[in-house]
């Protein structure tokens, strides 16, 4: 496991034996790991190894029975999910679920706080018109840094499968999120487009303070794009590493064929 800098600044998020049970079956066994800050932290394994259980625990959605979530600093084991989020701690789903009915620009621009909403100031437009427009500014270029400039006046629903989970990015971005959890952002979409959605993650990182937790089953496509790997089956970490080291590890090899 990758050492740690004094203050435990280093690291945005910590679990520590993290547990789930879903009646007799555990989901989450004991994981305990790290995800360094501004780097790509990949948690990868087979379908069914628990990685999204592990992701909804640390983010709210389900109560863990045991364990702690460290995030920032602060101890949120259990905290419910609009304080996880309010916090910075955003994620992704599997399914992207933007509004369909709204434009790309819309889209972000939701995301985007605006003093306009104050009931106060809503009335009085010359408090909250420049707001407005430079959340307009900031909206454009988030879309650009995720390659959706050039579709900001499209439907959602319109795109395609990889430009939505394009767009979930940009709507994390846009809340000033200072962790990401992706859920299988590569998952559905064409092979071909697979490696430019991971390019686009990884200039991320360049532009804006931001941290991503990957998570994936897709070793052959998005292994080279993480910086730091952990492997889950069946609950529970069975490897990390390095990309190279997870890739020529036993017990991974072993997984994948075995799927």
């Amino acid at each position: 496991m990758p050492g740690s800098e004094a203050g435990g600044n280093r690291y945005i998020l910590e679990t520590q034996n993290l547990l789930k049970r879903f009646g007799g079956l555990v989901a989450v066994n004991n994981v305990s790991l790290k995800v360094e800050r501004n780097k790509v932290t990949m948690l990868m394994g087979p379908n069914g190894a628990g990685k999204s259980t592990f992701v909804n625990v640390c983010t709210g959605v389900l109560k863990p029975d045991g364990g702690k979530v460290i995030f920032d600093g602060m101890d949120i084991t259990g905290y419910p999910p609009h304080e996880v989020y309010r916090l910075g701690f955003v994620r992704t789903f599997q399914i992207p679920e933007p509004f369909m009915g709204l434009t790309v620009l819309e889209n972000v621009l939701v995301a985007l706080k605006n003093s306009g909403e104050h009931p106060l100031r809503a009335p009085l437009k010359s408090l909250w018109i420049r707001d407005e427009e430079k959340n307009i500014e900031r909206a454009f270029e988030i879309l650009e840094s995720v390659g959706l400039d050039n579709q900001w006046d499209q439907v959602a629903s319109s795109l395609g499968a990889g430009q939505l989970k394009m767009l979930e990015v940009a709507r994390a971005l846009a809340t000033d999120a200072k962790l990401i959890a992706l859920d299988e952002p590569i998952g559905g979409t064409d092979p071909k487009y697979a490696g430019d959605i991971l390019s686009y993650i990884r200039g991320l990182l360049d532009r804006w303070d931001v941290t991503f937790l990957l998570i994936e089953h897709r070793i052959d496509i998005a292994l080279p794009y993480a910086d730091y790997v952990y492997v889950m089956d069946r609950g529970t970490l069975i490897a990390e590493g390095l990309p190279d080291e997870v890739a020529n590890n036993p017990k991974v090899i072993e997984v994948y064929i075995g799927e």
